[in-house]
């Protein structure tokens, strides 16, 4: 998930982390495989991240080799893996094309009636999309595989995490913009990106948790 419509600016002549200059190098030479890569693992962390704060059991096989008890320890699990699948190919593409439409939009356009312009259409028409992509992508992860399952996923989760995206873009971009150098944006999202991601994941994972605890029979223990 993209929380800004915020581009990659070429760093000054300042002195950058090599690693970081290597990133966003690539970044510039190859902008949408590097976004698909990036959004792809964190993804994946996201995930793993939720699994841990949420406490979700990773179960295993009674006998199953070392591999699979080391990954059900680090809360790593199949959806994990499908996380990473999202993110490289439906998040990023998607973001790509429509954070670069409205910059090719609004380029060269300054004015302060511009800025407020740019900042409606992408909390009118991206984050909307942005949203419902989310949602909907989540929805089949989880399982759903009717379109009446996935509608109803889209509309209970749309205004929240609508709000939510309204207040984060505008006021992430805001600090981005006035306290940190240009060449720590991307970082920067990419970790706003990461935090909201996983705060709606772990909120979904401890309702799922709960309403499981519910359904178990009373005076069963697992």
């Amino acid at each position: 998930m993209s929380t800004s419509t915020t581009v990659y600016v070429a760093p000054r002549s300042t002195k950058v982390n090599p690693l970081l200059a290597a990133y966003l190098a690539r970044l510039t030479a190859k902008p949408l495989q590097t976004k698909m890569v990036t959004a792809g693992l964190l993804c994946f962390l996201q995930e793993v991240l939720a699994n841990h704060i949420a406490g979700v059991p990773i179960p295993t096989r009674k006998n199953a080799p070392a591999y699979e008890h080391a990954l059900a320890a680090a809360k790593v699990n199949a959806k994990a893996a499908n996380m990473a699948a999202y993110g490289f190919f439906v998040s990023a593409p998607m973001n790509h094309v429509l954070i670069g439409g409205l910059h090719k939009m609004f380029a060269g356009r300054t004015s302060g009636r511009d800025k407020l312009l740019q900042l409606l259409v992408s909390n009118l028409f991206i984050a909307p999309t942005q949203a419902a992509v989310y949602l909907a992508s989540m929805a089949v992860i989880g399982g759903a595989r009717s379109l009446d399952a996935i509608t109803a996923t889209v509309l209970k989760g749309f205004m929240p995490m609508l709000k939510i995206l309204w207040v984060s873009s505008p006021t992430a971009t805001l600090f981005a913009q006035s306290f940190l150098p240009p060449e720590l944006w991307v970082p920067f999202f990419n970790v706003i990106s990461l935090a909201i991601g996983t705060f709606f994941s772990v909120k979904v994972k401890k309702m799922q948790l709960a309403a499981a605890r519910k359904r178990k029979p009373e005076g069963r223990e697992d």
